[in-house]
C-alpha cells in the first residue's frame, strides 16, 4: 500500500512490485516498474505520479503520470537515468515514485477572442525574470 513517509508528506510513497529475485536495472530506455496496486479516484480528483527527490538526486527520472478516475488497472510508474552512461536497479519493495492526490476544480472552457490583459502578457518561458 502506498503510504505517507512523514506526517507533514504531501506524497504518497509507492513501491516496486517485482518478483522477489529479480532487479529491474535502468538505464536512458524508459522501463514500466509495476507496483501491485490499482485505484478508484472519485471523479473531481487528481492523482499523480511524480519522481521522489531522492530518486532525481541520483539521476532517476520518472514520467509524470495522472491517474483517471476512470482507469482500474494496476499503477505503474515509467522511469529511466538522466545520463545515459548510468544505471540503476530496482528491487522490489524499493520506494520509486509518489502519488499526490488533489482535488480539482472542473471549469468550464469557454471560447473567447481576447484575453484580460497581465503585466506579464504573452511572455513564458522565464519571462517573470527569475
Amino acid at each position: 500500500m502506498p503510504v505517507h513517509a512523514t506526517a507533514g508528506s504531501s506524497g504518497l510513497d509507492l513501491f516496486a512490485y517485482l518478483d522477489k529475485n529479480v532487479e529491474i536495472i535502468l538505464d536512458s530506455i524508459p522501463k514500466l516498474i509495476g507496483t501491485g496496486i490499482a485505484l478508484q479516484a472519485p471523479i473531481g480528483y487528481d492523482i499523480q505520479i511524480r519522481s521522489r527527490s531522492g530518486l532525481a538526486s541520483k539521476g532517476v527520472g520518472v514520467v509524470l503520470g495522472t491517474v483517471d478516475s476512470d482507469y482500474r488497472g494496476e499503477i505503474k510508474v515509467t522511469m529511466y537515468m538522466l545520463d545515459p552512461n548510468k544505471t540503476y536497479a530496482i528491487k522490489h519493495e524499493d520506494r520509486i515514485a509518489q502519488l499526490v492526490i488533489s482535488k480539482l476544480a472542473l471549469l468550464p472552457l469557454i471560447e473567447t477572442q481576447e484575453l484580460d490583459s497581465s503585466g506579464r502578457g504573452l511572455g513564458g518561458h522565464g519571462s517573470s525574470g527569475r
